[in-house]
């Protein structure tokens, strides 16, 4: 496999930039109010509170015989980019670490809320660009890989829940209030965050210059193209429909195309939310 042609360089670029975002997330907002994360991040916070090490060192200390785990039981694929997100969370927690004492809001309830929103935001940067910030991203994936019929949603609720009651045991019930609150808002605005940035459009033609237009959007556009056989209802015309899938910044030059080839010809527009495969996104196989 080769990583580092361009795309594997934006890929790790981006998997960096989300990495970056949720650490600010960490210790801009969760810090202040003493608020817990998911996953291997939330274990590192509780050391934080507890014995002010900062929550990086600890991150780091827990992945390692995770990501060892990764590299013999998963693939190596997964493994390298989740080592990236390990090492770009790692480092970005250790950077940002004295970031919460530039702002003076102590409102739980306001934290909670900025918080899950910026750490939904970078943890789905990071997951649409196939990286893992390790711990607990990884241990569902050896779950799933060993029991494919479990549900991984319910794996990681129980897990988080364990975080939480030690939460709740060590910092009193309304931080682990906050802390479910700012983990839905992370979570919607992750689930947010992935629709906007897999949105694609699928363009459906009916033209008489079905040659023309085809050959110029894959020619223009390079994007590819699939004829549908099609039959008008009431006349009885064969014909073929273009169907293709494109960005949403090249949908302006589709339409372009067909208006230059066939003034008269049919489109249809639908918004798609994910696409997989050729010319798209390619998940990491566990």
């Amino acid at each position: 496999m080769k990583f580092f042609n361009r795309d594997k360089f934006k890929q790790i670029l981006f998997i960096l930039v989300g990495c970056t975002i949720n650490s600010l997330a960490i210790n801009i907002f969760l810090v202040n109010a003493n608020l817990l994360s998911g996953g291997v991040s939330g274990i590192a916070l509780i050391v934080q509170y507890l014995t002010s090490i900062p929550a990086g060192y600890t991150t780091l200390i827990l992945n390692i015989p995770l990501l060892i785990l990764s590299y013999f039981k998963i693939n190596k694929s997964f493994t390298f980019f989740t080592i990236i997100g390990t090492l770009g969370s790692v480092v970005t927690l250790i950077l940002t670490t004295n970031m919460q004492k530039f702002i003076t809001l102590k409102d739980p309830l306001l934290l909670s809320i900025y918080g899950g929103v910026l750490q939904g935001i970078g943890i789905g940067i990071v997951f649409v660009y196939n990286g893992s910030t390790g711990g607990l991203d990884i241990i569902t994936a050896l779950i799933k890989k060993h029991k494919e019929d479990i549900n991984i949603g319910t794996v990681s609720f129980l897990l988080n829940g364990i975080i939480v009651l030690i939460g709740c045991f060590i910092f009193g019930i309304s931080i682990a209030l906050y802390t479910l609150l700012l983990m839905y808002i992370s979570s919607f605005t992750l689930d947010k965050t992935i629709q906007i940035f897999n949105r694609k459009r699928l363009v459906l033609i009916i033209s008489d210059k079905e040659p023309e237009v085809t050959r110029r959007i894959m020619d223009k556009v390079q994007r590819g193209v699939t004829l549908l056989y099609g039959e008008g209802a009431y006349t009885k015309e064969k014909r073929n429909i273009i169907y293709t899938i494109v960005e949403i910044s090249q949908l302006p030059a589709v339409k372009q195309i067909v208006r230059n080839e066939d003034i008269n010809a049919f489109i249809t527009v639908l918004d798609v939310s994910d696409v997989e495969g050729l010319g798209f996104k390619k998940n990491l196989p566990l």
